[in-house]
């Protein structure tokens, strides 16, 4: 399994690019997973449904399954928000797990820079920043694409994934 990042301010683009390289990847015929880091709270599940309900109530877990999907809800209820290994834990084998978000992980990383944005770039103070997608000319020695290059940006995603293996030790490391 290898993980690679995408890092990058809000309103740059990260969900939109991709849930265009996902289908990429998919004609490769690799299996894909993500993990999205979220500010706020949010739900899965629907107020007044009965997952809803249950976490509502106090559930810690709640796990949702159908004949077509499954999803499960864990209520930190206080407890500390869990780092990127634990998170990379949990989830089910595949070829490439992308972290959308978690910019202040050490995992590497391609940054999404949007220049309507006006926000700083991200890659010259994070040295996980291995590769940037941008709408605008980037100076740097990285490897670069253009936003809407699909195919180069899962390109270069794929050659700066690195194993589950070396994305815990790095994170261990720096812990």
């Amino acid at each position: 399994m290898k993980v690679i990042g995408l890092a990058g301010w809000s309103g740059a683009g990260k969900t939109t690019l991709l849930t265009r390289a996902i289908p990429q990847f998919s004609k490769q015929g690799l299996r894909v997973s993500v993990i999205k880091h979220a500010h706020h709270a949010f739900d899965v599940d629907v107020p007044g449904k009965d997952s809803w309900r249950h976490r509502e109530a106090g559930a810690a877990e709640v796990l949702v399954s159908s004949g077509r999907r499954w999803a499960l809800m864990h209520e930190l209820r206080g407890a500390h928000e869990p780092r990127l290994p634990e998170l990379l834990a949990k989830l089910s084998a595949v070829d490439l797990v992308v972290v959308e978000g978690f910019k202040r992980e050490p995992h590497r990383k391609i940054e999404i820079y949007r220049a309507a944005n006006e926000k700083p770039l991200l890659f010259p103070d994070d040295p996980g920043i291995v590769g940037i997608a941008t709408d605008t000319a980037v100076e740097t020695e990285l490897p670069t694409a253009h936003l809407d290059d699909i195919e180069a940006v899962a390109a270069m995603m794929l050659r700066s994934a690195i194993s589950l293996e070396d994305v815990l030790a790095k994170c261990e490391a720096e812990g």
